[in-house]
């Protein structure tokens, strides 16, 4: 798995600019002007300020590329944007809201960190979040399934204050449930399900038809889902609640996904302007946005 630390990174003007990038860019070879990317994501109340400095964060921050043109500047995914994407595009499209196929095994990651490594602390919690592990107790965490730790911890540098092992079962007396319940809210994930559908319901058309811009309702629709399926472990649907909100979370989602694929994709070639055919021998990067 492939991944950077959401747990500072996910100001909103970011996580929708990610999104977007996802939507319309990942798997092709183009850049986006900055002045298109300001008009669209003006369309979803972000300001031309915050678009600019958010650009200029995410060069910084290795996520983005920039591209000079006459007096235009374009912006592309960097490979480690892109992974970070096709890993949530695998979440969504791939993975899926429900794990019904899980094995009855579990991965366990112990570790015991200096207490003034509290930066690397809470790195390590955020990269383990991210890959679907639990607080199981002070210093240990779980997750179901078999999870390749040393690719959700990669970069971190602590290798040698870990322990992984992988697990075929809980022994009594401790069963699945109480392991679930122990290391993971819930009651706090359902309910993120269910204000998906309270928002997105209603009328069967979502919350952002409140807008004739389709290409804004994409974009809210995309975030708001993979925002969910990102906090969402992936739990054994065997040893959840029988009414676990996520299915229908996901069938809504998919279907207003579809519903608005085509208008949005024919409104963004319409608006955006593009850099297409990059290389990096083709594009001068500058220091401003």
């Amino acid at each position: 798995m492939t991944s950077f630390d959401q747990a500072g990174a996910a100001a909103r003007p970011q996580s929708l600019m990610l999104t977007f990038f996802g939507v319309h860019v990942l798997g092709r070879d183009i850049a986006l002007s900055a002045g298109s990317l300001i008009d669209v994501l003006a369309r979803a109340g972000i300001t031309e300020e915050a678009v600019r400095s958010t650009l200029t964060r995410m060069v910084r921050r290795e996520l983005l590329t920039r591209y000079r043109r006459g007096r235009k500047t374009y912006f592309g995914l960097t490979e480690r944007a892109a992974a970070v994407l096709q890993d949530g595009h695998d979440r969504i499209w791939h993975t899926g809201a429900v794990n019904r196929d899980w094995d009855g095994t579990w991965t366990l990651v112990g570790f015991s960190l200096p207490e003034a490594w509290r930066r690397e602390r809470h790195d390590l919690r955020s990269r383990l979040v991210w890959g679907g592990f639990g607080p199981l107790q002070n210093g240990l965490w779980v997750a179901p399934g078999t999870v390749d730790v040393a690719a959700v911890v990669g970069g971190l540098g602590l290798q040698d204050h870990l322990r992984v092992f992988h697990s075929a079962m809980a022994g009594a007396p401790t069963d699945a449930r109480t392991v679930l319940e122990t290391a993971f809210d819930i009651h706090a994930i359902a309910k993120g399900y269910e204000e998906f559908l309270a928002r997105w319901g209603g009328s069967g058309t979502g919350a952002g038809d409140n807008s004739s811009d389709v290409v804004v309702r994409q974009l809210l629709l995309h975030s708001d889902w993979l925002d969910l399926v990102r906090r969402d472990p992936h739990l054994p649907a065997s040893h959840l609640p029988h009414d676990w909100p996520a299915e229908r979370a996901e069938e809504l989602f998919h279907e207003l996904a579809q519903r608005c694929e085509e208008p949005a994709r024919q409104e963004a070639a319409r608006v955006l302007d593009t850099l297409t055919g990059i290389v990096p021998a083709d594009g001068t990067p500058v220091e401003d946005a």
